[in-house]
């Protein structure tokens, strides 16, 4: 190995060498010494001249360069690719196009003193794709990123999508449920040694987006601290993006996502994504569910199961979605489907049933895969939200409904669920 250094910036890019070139050169502005980082370029496969936009910074930083074929959009194989090779103790991961003031890597450096194990936001300036600011390539060709935050930080069209949600919690994301659906690589940071151990960034991601929340997910559920660090900003140069194309990427790694952590904090995340489009309302919606759990923790059902077994004929196969965790004896051999996870492990203790946690919005059940479904009243208090949503997931999995969560209990066959979820 060699010379240990204090930070080691991952960035990837694809194509972009001018773009790269002048990320470089706020990246060669930096007030902390020259020795006491490193920046290496993950290219995923580009055909421009890329490699000699990194070969001309040489005299002026520690920089390395890891190229991959081009094998579509591979970024987070590009970032992993290049900081395999990392030797700094920090990793700063920035997007090409990221205009960094001289303070950056100190920043993030004192985002990361003490203790505590973090992983750290940095804002992106001029990041908004849906409501862009027109002339941020002007101000930052006539100013330093620095003097562009100074004079614009306060434009609400300038500030980070995020901010509004950074601003809900007083700019503590520990006040947050789900603080890693912030956690987004266009500038962020991590300790090495926390990266490598838990596993990098997920290769199978392929496409925009996903990637980097997932990986935040995984730093969270092992207890690092989500934090934000205001004063390690960059501001994002515009360039070309193709937001139909991102999205469609989003919601297929979304669904990857999904497959590898079926929890209903993920599920929601997935439906409200692909259902509504809004992105913001994941974490109410989720401190909806959290908040009926609790009160549906008492809820029995087991009358409304066996209700529903007493008209099915022999051997019929029963999925339960909002099981509880007491079953009557009449049911054998179910699959059952339940957002507590106490109360789903109670459940299927016994053995003789399978048990998934989740809402039943999108399970990971096979299509057709039951006889019947019911659907038990233990869904009431999310059936505003999300009815429409679980009938459908119920008509996708069995061919017959029974639903005890609506205005009243029903039976319907799996077309009439499905007109009825269009139509809601």
């Amino acid at each position: 190995m060699g010379h240990r250094r204090r930070v080691s910036v991952i960035i990837a890019t694809y194509n972009s060498a001018d773009l790269l070139a002048e990320t470089l050169r706020q990246l060669a502005r930096q007030t902390i010494p020259r020795d006491d980082f490193e920046v290496i370029v993950g290219d995923d496969g580009s055909t421009d001249h890329t490699a000699a936009v990194v070969r001309s910074f040489a005299d002026v930083l520690h920089i390395g360069y890891v190229f991959q074929e081009d094998r579509g959009f591979r970024v987070a194989s590009a970032r992993n690719g290049a900081a395999r090779t990392a030797v700094g103790a920090l990793l700063v991961i920035l997007d090409t196009g990221s205009m960094v003031g001289p303070d950056f890597l100190a920043a993030h450096l004192a985002a990361h003193s003490g203790d505590e194990r973090r992983a750290v936001i940095g804002p992106s300036y001029g990041y908004n794709p849906e409501v862009p600011m027109l002339g941020v390539d002007e101000l930052l060709a006539q100013l330093p990123p620095e003097g562009v935050v100074e004079r614009y930080r306060h434009l609400p069209e300038f500030q980070d999508v995020r901010q509004p949600y950074f601003v809900g919690c007083q700019m503590d994301l520990s006040r947050r449920t789900i603080p890693w659906k912030a956690f987004w690589t266009g500038n962020c940071s991590i300790r090495t040694d926390d990266f490598r151990r838990l596993g990098a960034f997920e290769e199978r991601f392929e496409g925009w987006g996903g990637e980097d929340m997932e990986l935040g997910y995984r730093l969270h559920q092992a207890g690092l601290t989500i934090a934000l660090a205001p004063d390690a900003w960059a501001v994002v140069a515009p360039h070309d993006r193709d937001h139909k194309a991102n999205f469609d990427e989003l919601f297929a790694n979304m669904r990857m996502f999904l497959a590898k952590f079926p929890v209903p904090v993920v599920e929601m995340g997935l439906t409200v994504m692909v259902e509504t489009g809004q992105f913001w309302q994941w974490e109410p919606m989720y401190l909806e569910l959290l908040d009926w759990q609790q009160r549906a923790r008492d809820v029995d059902v087991r009358d409304e199961i066996a209700a529903a077994l007493a008209d099915l004929p022999d051997g019929e196969t029963v999925t339960v979605i909002g099981c509880g965790g007491e079953l009557p004896a009449t049911l054998t051999r179910a699959t059952l489907v339940d957002f507590d996870e106490e109360l789903l492990d109670r459940a299927v203790r016994s053995g003789d049933h399978s048990g998934y946690h989740a809402i039943g919005l999108r399970t990971m059940l096979a299509d057709g895969s039951a006889g019947t479904v019911v659907v038990t009243s233990r869904m009431a208090g999310l059936w505003d939200s999300w009815g429409p949503q679980i009938l459908a997931e119920a008509a996708r999995v069995g061919h017959r409904t029974i639903s005890y969560a609506g205005p009243a209990p029903r039976s319907a066959d799996p077309q009439e669920i499905q007109s009825e979820g269009r139509a809601a």
